[in-house]
């Protein structure tokens, strides 16, 4: 295990972060100004890339989705607001294409529903389990993700001791579910110099 560690940064720098900063920052624009036979195209190939598995936890199975080589360091790409969809899967993939290579997981937090729009994703992100959904990306690996998977990024830094790293971008967890203080294990945490979603994405919280 890694000595707990917080690196707040505001720059491009090293593990993800070069890579995922501008396709996370235009993923909302995305979703309207593509076409729909574009993005029906793109979801297409991201599908194909990806290996669907079941986990179990507790009394629940749920399903996960992997890219990557077999023999490679695992990272977990947790999902934003709207659910497990082409954004979050070309995430993953750009992770696992990272030199030397990763093993990518992607659990379905929202058990295959995903939002269509703000007010949908709100309602799945507002009715979440957010205890279980650390207990759902429980592993012995890297952790990252965006908005409200950044949220539970970072408390998987605090509440599974199994988590080597973990990267966060503009998503910090309640007070209730994790303090970022007690993480055990390093957080490299982004957030946009005018991103000021008190409570969220906010950080003074960190």
């Amino acid at each position: 295990m890694l000595g707990g560690a917080l690196v707040v940064s505001s720059s491009s720098s090293t593990f993800l972060s070069s890579s995922l900063r501008k396709s996370s920052s235009s993923s909302s624009l995305s979703r309207s100004s593509v076409p729909s036979v574009s993005r029906l195209s793109v979801r297409s190939m991201a599908d194909s890339a990806f290996k669907k598995i079941q986990i179990q936890r507790d009394d629940t199975t749920f399903d996960a989705y992997v890219v990557g080589k077999d023999d490679a360091p695992g990272i977990v790409v947790i999902q934003e607001w709207w659910g497990v969809e082409v954004e979050i899967k070309n995430h993953a993939i750009k992770i696992s294409q990272l030199d030397p290579g990763f093993k990518t997981l992607i659990p379905d937090l929202y058990r295959g529903k995903v939002g269509l729009d703000a007010a949908e994703a709100k309602h799945l992100m507002d009715g979440l389990d957010w205890p279980g959904a650390v207990k759902d990306i429980s592993a012995s690996v890297g952790v990252t993700g965006m908005c409200m998977g950044g949220a539970l990024a970072i408390a998987s830094s605090v509440l599974i001791p199994e988590v080597d790293a973990v990267v966060g971008f503009y998503g910090t967890p309640s007070s209730e579910l994790a303090d970022p203080a007690q993480a055990k294990a390093p957080i490299q945490a982004h957030f946009g110099e005018i991103d000021h979603l008190v409570g969220f994405s906010d950080l003074k919280v960190i």
